[in-house]
């Protein structure tokens, strides 16, 4: 059965786009709150789970060993956006290892950020592996090998004991395998696995709630979503989804979003983690069905109720600023989610 139209693309008053999709919110204890479509299938989560991969970077003492605060570990969960402020973070926690740009396996690309992008190519320079929106995830990576006596070259490859480690906090918080048989490469060249869409959900419940987890862990994952939460211009950049859910209620959501329509957040207060999967990779109808569920669960604040569904109904404008269409929620995701 095919998974239900849950955001519709509107131009004036005709639905030109429609995207299916599924959702899953669970809580902590591993039960099913809101699931909507086929949350069994496994899709990959992207760059949706870096904050999990970040795990060994507090776990192995590299974080405090080079005096990593709030900024540095938001970037080290980041899909930056190529910004100033971004790329000289990365570069900064690179020295503190004693390592470069030449260290990262992630390759290059142009920044997202159409400013920044601009002013990269009036310097006549071309983009580098710090301006790649891995490149902080990639940074806390290096910076675990070197702190924990590892050779770091190839450690984007899945046999790399640093891979090995992020395998292994990956199975242990989604409960989901991870091995060879659902193994793929991501764009920054790390392995990603495509396991069911729930276990993402119920992964981020417990890094809200550190429900099951050890001590060590507990407070890493803990020091983890606080920090994207304290620092979400590190985790995206201006203008993007994940950082205007998370201003929308400082300290009160974590949101990340990754390639081909996945979204992952999760509410600590409730203790709820949320995954959804636009069927199709919409990242903009991914991040639609996202805001949406939030603005469900939240309901009970209705200012900040509001202010998420104006995400999820967001307006489509022509090149002059006309409002001209509207991303909008299907009946089958309201009626789920309310």
């Amino acid at each position: 059965m095919a998974n239900p139209v849950l955001i519709e693309i509107l131009r004036g008053s005709i639905v030109e786009s429609a995207h299916r999709g599924a959702v899953a919110v669970f809580d902590a204890d591993g039960k099913s709150v809101w699931e909507i479509g086929d949350t069994s299938k496994p899709v990959f989560p992207r760059s949706a789970v870096k904050a999990i991969q970040a795990l060994p970077l507090i776990e192995t003492g590299a974080a405090d060993a080079y005096g990593f605060g709030n900024r540095e570990l938001a970037l080290a969960c980041a899909s930056h956006s190529g910004e100033p402020a971004h790329v000289e973070l990365a570069r900064a926690m690179l020295a503190k290892a004693g390592l470069d740009k030449s260290a990262l396996e992630c390759g290059a690309h142009w920044p997202s950020n159409h400013d920044a992008e601009i002013a990269l190519a009036r310097t006549g320079d071309l983009p580098n592996a710090l301006h790649n929106n891995c490149s902080g995830k990639h940074s806390g990576f290096l910076c675990t090998c070197v702190h924990s006596g590892i050779g770091h070259r190839g450690y984007v490859k899945p046999d790399h004991a640093l891979q090995e480690m992020v395998r292994d906090a990956m199975q242990a918080v989604t409960g989901a395998v991870h091995g060879p048989d659902e193994r793929a490469t991501d764009g920054c060249s790390i392995p990603t696995y495509a396991v069911p869409l729930r276990s993402f959900a119920l992964g981020f419940a417990r890094m809200a709630t550190t429900n099951g987890f050890g001590p060590e862990r507990a407070k890493a994952a803990k020091r983890l979503l606080g920090a994207c939460m304290a620092e979400p211009f590190f985790v995206a950049g201006t203008g993007r989804a994940d950082l205007a859910l998370m201003e929308a209620a400082p300290g009160r959501i974590f949101a990340k979003g990754g390639a081909e329509g996945v979204h992952c957040s999760a509410i600590p207060e409730l203790g709820l983690g949320i995954a959804v999967k636009c069927d199709d990779g919409a990242g903009r109808a991914g991040e639609a069905m996202a805001a949406a569920v939030l603005a469900g669960l939240l309901r009970a604040d209705e200012a900040l109720a509001a202010k998420l569904a104006g995400m999820a109904n967001a307006p489509i404008e022509s090149r002059v600023g006309a409002k001209v269409g509207a991303l909008r929620p299907t009946q089958a995701l309201k009626a789920a989610i309310n």
